[in-house]
């Protein structure tokens, strides 16, 4: 799929999440902490999401694949601390994504209550990662979103509980989590 054809299909009404009844922050249950990611679609020669690799120094998902993102403030809407986030995290200029609109929410097993902001972003990028936050920032080729056979689902032991979840192919890192999940319910909007 070329990036005409990517935007067009995510543009379509009714592939995202419905907009909120009310604004600016979710009110997610305790103990979650509400927070939102950029998921950023680069509308390139070959279509790709922009996804960093979190430093292995972090307190919470060290070393894991994510979206730009992180904790909403009071006051700002998810948009809002996506954009701020991505901002900070990979010096993303918070003008250059198009906001889309939402994809669905998701709860972690970590206790996070992430709104997903799905947007596009035109190339070139010019981004500076903040190293105390991010290894680094890659793209993820949709092509393999568009396959009916992934994500594969495996499972393991977390908290003496048997947990499933997603695991996206990539050559050099492991894309499972939260992160495999919002890539999943994208997957279906692109289907």
């Amino acid at each position: 799929m070329d990036a005409e054809a990517v935007l067009r299909r995510l543009s379509e009404p009714g592939r995202l999440a419905p907009p909120p009844a009310r604004a600016p922050v979710p009110s997610a249950p305790p103990p979650a902490i509400a927070a939102a990611v950029l998921v950023p679609v680069v509308l390139g020669p070959r279509p790709s999401l922009l996804l960093t690799l979190r430093a292995a120094t972090l307190s919470s998902h060290a070393g894991q694949v994510a979206f730009p993102g992180g904790r909403i403030e009071p006051g700002e809407t998810p948009e809002q601390a996506a954009l701020r986030e991505a901002a900070e995290e990979i010096g993303l200029d918070p003008r250059l994504p198009r906001i889309l609109g939402r994809l669905p929410e998701h709860v972690t097993g970590t206790g996070f209550h992430v709104t997903p902001i799905l947007a596009v972003l035109e190339p070139p990028l010019n981004l500076t990662p903040a190293p105390d936050e991010v290894a680094q920032v890659f793209e993820y080729d949709l092509a393999p979103l568009q396959d009916p056979a992934l994500p594969e689902r495996r499972a393991a032991i977390w908290k003496g509980e048997r947990r499933s979840f997603d695991v996206w192919p990539h050559d050099e890192h492991y894309v499972w989590g939260a992160t495999a999940a919002i890539m999943r319910t994208l997957a279906a909007a692109l289907r």
